[in-house]
Protein backbone atom coordinates (compact mmCIF):
# COMPACT_ATOMS: atom_id res chain seq x y z
CA UNK A 1 0.00 0.00 0.00
CA UNK A 2 1.50 3.33 -1.06
CA UNK A 3 0.92 6.54 0.87
CA UNK A 4 0.86 10.02 -0.56
CA UNK A 5 4.09 11.97 -0.04
CA UNK A 6 1.91 15.02 0.58
CA UNK A 7 0.73 13.37 3.81
CA UNK A 8 4.30 13.10 5.10
CA UNK A 9 5.08 16.69 4.08
CA UNK A 10 1.92 18.01 5.78
CA UNK A 11 2.58 16.11 9.03
CA UNK A 12 6.19 17.28 9.12
CA UNK A 13 4.96 20.83 8.60
CA UNK A 14 2.49 20.47 11.50
CA UNK A 15 5.27 19.17 13.76
CA UNK A 16 7.58 22.06 12.80
CA UNK A 17 4.82 24.62 13.37
CA UNK A 18 3.99 23.13 16.77
CA UNK A 19 7.64 23.17 17.82
CA UNK A 20 8.04 26.77 16.68
CA UNK A 21 4.85 27.75 18.49
CA UNK A 22 6.04 26.06 21.69
CA UNK A 23 9.40 27.84 21.53
CA UNK A 24 7.68 31.20 20.96
CA UNK A 25 5.28 30.56 23.83
CA UNK A 26 8.07 29.69 26.26
CA UNK A 27 10.12 32.70 25.18
CA UNK A 28 7.14 35.04 25.55
CA UNK A 29 6.45 33.74 29.05
CA UNK A 30 10.11 34.28 29.91
CA UNK A 31 9.91 37.85 28.57
CA UNK A 32 6.79 38.54 30.67
CA UNK A 33 8.56 37.06 33.71
CA UNK A 34 11.51 39.43 33.20
CA UNK A 35 9.06 42.32 32.93
CA UNK A 36 7.45 41.40 36.27
CA UNK A 37 10.86 41.02 37.92
CA UNK A 38 11.79 44.46 36.59
CA UNK A 39 8.54 45.88 37.94
CA UNK A 40 9.16 44.34 41.37
CA UNK A 41 12.73 45.68 41.47
CA UNK A 42 11.57 49.16 40.43
CA UNK A 43 8.78 49.29 43.05
CA UNK A 44 11.12 48.09 45.78
CA UNK A 45 13.71 50.63 44.67
CA UNK A 46 11.17 53.46 44.98
CA UNK A 47 10.56 52.56 48.61
CA UNK A 48 14.23 53.22 49.34
CA UNK A 49 14.47 56.35 47.21
CA UNK A 50 15.82 58.37 50.15
CA UNK A 51 19.05 56.41 49.69
CA UNK A 52 20.87 57.36 46.48
CA UNK A 53 22.67 54.04 46.16
CA UNK A 54 19.75 51.83 47.19
CA UNK A 55 18.97 50.70 43.63
CA UNK A 56 22.51 49.47 43.01
CA UNK A 57 22.60 47.80 46.40
CA UNK A 58 19.28 46.06 45.75
CA UNK A 59 20.29 44.66 42.37
CA UNK A 60 23.68 43.54 43.67
CA UNK A 61 21.99 41.75 46.59
CA UNK A 62 19.42 40.06 44.33
CA UNK A 63 22.12 38.89 41.95
CA UNK A 64 24.12 37.35 44.79
CA UNK A 65 21.00 35.47 45.95
CA UNK A 66 19.63 34.37 42.58
CA UNK A 67 22.63 33.72 40.34
CA UNK A 68 24.04 30.68 42.22
CA UNK A 69 20.69 28.90 41.87
CA UNK A 70 19.34 30.19 38.52
CA UNK A 71 22.50 30.99 36.58
CA UNK A 72 23.88 33.94 34.63
CA UNK A 73 20.42 35.01 33.44
CA UNK A 74 20.17 36.72 36.84
CA UNK A 75 23.53 38.45 36.91
CA UNK A 76 23.82 42.08 38.01
CA UNK A 77 23.75 43.27 34.39
CA UNK A 78 20.73 41.13 33.47
CA UNK A 79 18.73 42.36 36.47
CA UNK A 80 19.59 45.92 35.51
CA UNK A 81 18.18 45.22 32.05
CA UNK A 82 14.97 43.84 33.57
CA UNK A 83 14.52 47.06 35.54
CA UNK A 84 15.20 49.10 32.40
CA UNK A 85 12.79 46.84 30.49
CA UNK A 86 9.94 47.67 32.86
CA UNK A 87 10.73 51.39 32.83
CA UNK A 88 10.86 51.49 29.02
CA UNK A 89 7.74 49.35 28.47
CA UNK A 90 5.58 50.04 31.56
CA UNK A 91 2.42 48.33 30.20
CA UNK A 92 2.64 44.54 30.25
CA UNK A 93 -0.21 44.06 27.78
CA UNK A 94 1.73 45.99 25.13
CA UNK A 95 4.45 43.33 24.93
CA UNK A 96 4.33 41.54 21.57
CA UNK A 97 4.36 37.76 21.57
CA UNK A 98 6.22 37.83 18.22
CA UNK A 99 9.23 39.48 19.89
CA UNK A 100 11.67 37.53 22.03
CA UNK A 101 13.62 38.77 25.02
CA UNK A 102 16.63 39.19 22.74
CA UNK A 103 14.55 41.45 20.46
CA UNK A 104 13.61 43.60 23.44
CA UNK A 105 17.19 43.79 24.63
CA UNK A 106 18.14 45.32 21.28
CA UNK A 107 15.24 47.77 21.51
CA UNK A 108 16.40 48.94 24.94
CA UNK A 109 19.41 50.55 23.22
CA UNK A 110 17.07 52.92 21.33
CA UNK A 111 16.23 56.12 23.19
CA UNK A 112 13.68 57.50 20.71
CA UNK A 113 10.17 56.19 21.46
CA UNK A 114 8.88 56.62 17.88
CA UNK A 115 11.89 54.78 16.54
CA UNK A 116 11.33 51.91 18.99
CA UNK A 117 7.66 51.73 18.04
CA UNK A 118 8.57 51.56 14.35
CA UNK A 119 10.95 48.60 14.80
CA UNK A 120 8.47 46.78 17.06
CA UNK A 121 5.69 47.13 14.48
CA UNK A 122 7.88 46.08 11.56
CA UNK A 123 9.35 43.11 13.45
CA UNK A 124 5.91 41.84 14.43
CA UNK A 125 4.50 42.39 10.94
CA UNK A 126 7.41 40.83 9.02
CA UNK A 127 8.41 38.20 11.57
CA UNK A 128 11.99 39.49 11.61
CA UNK A 129 14.54 37.35 13.38
CA UNK A 130 16.83 38.99 15.91
CA UNK A 131 19.60 39.13 13.30
CA UNK A 132 17.30 40.76 10.76
CA UNK A 133 16.04 43.36 13.21
CA UNK A 134 19.58 44.16 14.35
CA UNK A 135 20.67 44.61 10.76
CA UNK A 136 17.78 46.99 10.07
CA UNK A 137 18.60 49.03 13.17
CA UNK A 138 22.31 49.16 12.29
CA UNK A 139 21.50 50.26 8.73
CA UNK A 140 19.39 53.13 10.13
CA UNK A 141 16.23 52.00 8.31
CA UNK A 142 13.97 54.36 10.26
CA UNK A 143 16.14 57.40 9.50
CA UNK A 144 16.40 56.51 5.81
CA UNK A 145 12.63 56.37 5.46
CA UNK A 146 12.40 59.75 7.19
CA UNK A 147 14.52 61.24 4.40
CA UNK A 148 11.47 61.19 2.10
CA UNK A 149 8.57 60.98 4.59
CA UNK A 150 7.30 62.53 7.78
CA UNK A 151 7.30 60.63 11.06
CA UNK A 152 3.52 60.09 11.12
CA UNK A 153 3.49 58.52 7.64
CA UNK A 154 6.37 56.16 8.46
CA UNK A 155 4.65 54.97 11.65
CA UNK A 156 1.23 54.67 9.98
CA UNK A 157 2.62 52.36 7.28
CA UNK A 158 4.44 50.28 9.91
CA UNK A 159 1.24 49.91 11.96
CA UNK A 160 -0.78 48.86 8.88
CA UNK A 161 -3.01 51.88 9.43
CA UNK A 162 -2.56 52.95 5.80
CA UNK A 163 -1.66 51.11 2.62
CA UNK A 164 1.25 52.76 0.78
CA UNK A 165 0.20 54.56 -2.40
CA UNK A 166 3.38 56.48 -3.10
CA UNK A 167 6.65 54.63 -3.83
CA UNK A 168 8.53 57.11 -1.63
CA UNK A 169 6.67 55.70 1.37
CA UNK A 170 8.49 52.36 1.18
CA UNK A 171 11.46 52.79 -1.19
CA UNK A 172 14.62 53.98 0.52
CA UNK A 173 17.38 56.29 -0.60
CA UNK A 174 20.08 55.28 -0.04
CA UNK A 175 19.82 51.50 -0.20
CA UNK A 176 22.40 49.90 2.10
CA UNK A 177 23.92 46.81 0.48
CA UNK A 178 26.79 45.88 2.76
CA UNK A 179 25.66 42.21 2.69
CA UNK A 180 26.78 41.92 -0.96
CA UNK A 181 30.39 41.74 0.23
CA UNK A 182 31.62 44.11 -2.49
CA UNK A 183 34.49 46.43 -1.59
CA UNK A 184 33.65 50.06 -2.16
CA UNK A 185 37.23 50.83 -3.22
CA UNK A 186 37.10 48.27 -6.02
CA UNK A 187 35.92 48.68 -9.60
CA UNK A 188 33.43 46.07 -10.76
CA UNK A 189 31.03 45.48 -13.65
CA UNK A 190 27.28 45.90 -13.43
CA UNK A 191 26.82 42.18 -14.17
CA UNK A 192 28.96 41.37 -11.09
CA UNK A 193 26.83 43.69 -8.98
CA UNK A 194 23.66 42.09 -10.33
CA UNK A 195 24.99 38.58 -9.64
CA UNK A 196 25.84 39.57 -6.06
CA UNK A 197 22.22 40.71 -5.60
CA UNK A 198 20.86 37.41 -6.95
CA UNK A 199 23.24 35.45 -4.72
CA UNK A 200 22.01 37.43 -1.71
CA UNK A 201 18.40 37.77 -2.88
CA UNK A 202 16.83 37.13 0.52
CA UNK A 203 18.85 39.92 2.12
CA UNK A 204 18.14 42.22 -0.83
CA UNK A 205 14.38 41.64 -0.44
CA UNK A 206 14.71 42.42 3.26
CA UNK A 207 16.45 45.69 2.40
CA UNK A 208 13.80 46.58 -0.20
CA UNK A 209 11.13 46.24 2.45
CA UNK A 210 7.46 45.33 2.61
CA UNK A 211 5.61 43.63 -0.20
CA UNK A 212 8.42 42.91 -2.69
CA UNK A 213 8.75 39.65 -4.61
CA UNK A 214 11.29 38.71 -7.28
CA UNK A 215 10.01 38.26 -10.87
CA UNK A 216 12.88 38.15 -13.36
CA UNK A 217 16.54 38.86 -14.06
CA UNK A 218 17.73 40.25 -17.41
CA UNK A 219 14.16 40.38 -18.68
CA UNK A 220 14.33 40.46 -22.49
CA UNK A 221 12.02 42.74 -24.45
CA UNK A 222 11.72 43.07 -28.23
CA UNK A 223 11.08 46.41 -29.93
CA UNK A 224 10.84 46.11 -33.72
CA UNK A 225 13.73 43.69 -34.00
CA UNK A 226 15.90 45.31 -31.31
CA UNK A 227 16.50 43.49 -28.02
CA UNK A 228 16.80 45.14 -24.63
CA UNK A 229 17.40 43.62 -21.20
CA UNK A 230 15.97 44.95 -17.93
CA UNK A 231 18.38 44.14 -15.09
CA UNK A 232 15.90 43.13 -12.37
CA UNK A 233 12.11 42.96 -12.22
CA UNK A 234 10.17 42.83 -8.94
CA UNK A 235 6.51 43.13 -8.00
CA UNK A 236 5.18 44.98 -4.97
CA UNK A 237 1.84 43.71 -3.72
CA UNK A 238 1.23 46.77 -1.51
CA UNK A 239 1.71 49.24 -4.34
CA UNK A 240 0.21 46.67 -6.77
CA UNK A 241 2.71 47.35 -9.50
CA UNK A 242 5.87 46.10 -11.19
CA UNK A 243 9.14 47.65 -9.98
CA UNK A 244 12.02 47.65 -12.47
CA UNK A 245 15.63 48.05 -11.36
CA UNK A 246 18.44 49.25 -13.58
CA UNK A 247 21.93 49.00 -12.04
CA UNK A 248 24.58 51.60 -12.83
CA UNK A 249 27.97 51.39 -11.15
CA UNK A 250 28.81 54.89 -12.38
CA UNK A 251 27.33 58.30 -11.65
CA UNK A 252 23.79 58.70 -12.94
CA UNK A 253 23.30 60.35 -16.35
CA UNK A 254 20.20 61.64 -18.13
CA UNK A 255 20.69 58.85 -20.71
CA UNK A 256 20.26 56.29 -17.91
CA UNK A 257 16.98 57.90 -16.89
CA UNK A 258 15.77 57.90 -20.49
CA UNK A 259 16.55 54.19 -20.88
CA UNK A 260 14.67 53.34 -17.69
CA UNK A 261 11.71 55.49 -18.77
CA UNK A 262 11.48 53.41 -21.96
CA UNK A 263 11.36 50.18 -19.93
CA UNK A 264 8.65 51.62 -17.66
CA UNK A 265 6.58 52.71 -20.68
CA UNK A 266 6.90 49.21 -22.16
CA UNK A 267 5.70 47.52 -18.97
CA UNK A 268 2.78 49.95 -18.62
CA UNK A 269 1.64 49.32 -22.19
CA UNK A 270 2.40 45.61 -22.57
CA UNK A 271 2.76 43.80 -19.21
CA UNK A 272 0.50 45.71 -16.83
CA UNK A 273 -3.12 44.55 -16.53
CA UNK A 274 -6.13 46.76 -15.85
CA UNK A 275 -6.27 46.50 -12.03
CA UNK A 276 -2.54 47.18 -11.53
CA UNK A 277 -0.97 50.56 -10.79
CA UNK A 278 1.59 52.24 -13.09
CA UNK A 279 5.04 50.64 -13.20
CA UNK A 280 7.85 52.11 -11.10
CA UNK A 281 11.44 52.30 -12.32
CA UNK A 282 14.35 52.58 -9.90
CA UNK A 283 17.81 53.54 -11.09
CA UNK A 284 20.22 52.03 -8.59
CA UNK A 285 23.39 54.06 -9.01
CA UNK A 286 26.75 54.58 -7.33
CA UNK A 287 26.31 58.35 -7.32
CA UNK A 288 23.64 60.77 -8.42
CA UNK A 289 23.09 64.44 -9.11
CA UNK A 290 19.66 65.44 -7.80
CA UNK A 291 19.51 68.32 -10.27
CA UNK A 292 19.99 65.92 -13.20
CA UNK A 293 17.15 63.77 -11.85
CA UNK A 294 14.92 66.81 -11.36
CA UNK A 295 15.36 68.29 -14.82
CA UNK A 296 15.48 65.02 -16.76
CA UNK A 297 12.02 63.98 -15.57
CA UNK A 298 8.57 65.66 -15.68
CA UNK A 299 7.61 67.77 -12.65
CA UNK A 300 4.74 65.42 -11.75
CA UNK A 301 6.93 62.33 -12.10
CA UNK A 302 6.00 59.46 -9.76
CA UNK A 303 7.26 56.57 -11.86
CA UNK A 304 11.05 57.01 -12.03
CA UNK A 305 13.19 57.13 -8.90
CA UNK A 306 16.93 57.30 -8.43
CA UNK A 307 18.30 55.57 -5.36
CA UNK A 308 21.97 55.70 -4.50
CA UNK A 309 23.46 52.53 -3.06
CA UNK A 310 26.06 52.23 -0.32
CA UNK A 311 28.24 49.17 0.21
CA UNK A 312 28.78 49.90 3.88
CA UNK A 313 26.64 50.71 6.92
CA UNK A 314 26.24 54.48 7.33
CA UNK A 315 26.99 56.28 10.55
CA UNK A 316 24.16 58.01 12.38
CA UNK A 317 25.92 61.34 11.79
CA UNK A 318 25.86 60.78 8.01
CA UNK A 319 22.15 60.09 7.99
CA UNK A 320 21.29 62.96 10.32
CA UNK A 321 23.21 65.24 7.97
CA UNK A 322 21.12 63.97 5.05
CA UNK A 323 17.89 64.43 7.03
CA UNK A 324 18.81 68.02 7.88
CA UNK A 325 19.63 68.66 4.22
CA UNK A 326 16.24 67.25 3.17
CA UNK A 327 14.43 69.42 5.74
CA UNK A 328 16.20 72.52 4.40
CA UNK A 329 15.08 71.66 0.84
CA UNK A 330 11.46 71.24 1.97
CA UNK A 331 11.51 74.49 3.97
CA UNK A 332 13.02 76.31 0.98
CA UNK A 333 10.19 75.05 -1.26
CA UNK A 334 7.58 76.26 1.24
Amino acid sequence: MSLSQNLIVEIKSLIAQAKEGAIRSVDHHRTVMYWHIGERIFNEEQQGKDRADYGNYLIKYLSEQLQPEFGSAFSYRQLELMRQFYRTFPIANSLRSQLSWTHYRLLLRIDNEDKREYYIAETAKNNWSVRQMERQINSQLYERLLLSNDKESVLAVARNEVIPTNPNEIIKDPLILEFLGLKRESAYYEKDFEQAIITNLQDFLLELGNGFSFVARQKRIHLDGDEFFIDLVFYNRLLQCFVLFEIKTHKLTHEDLGQLQMYVNYYDRVEKVAHEKPTIGILLCADKNNAVVKYSLPENNNSILASQYQLYLPTEEQLLKEIRKEIEIIEHKN
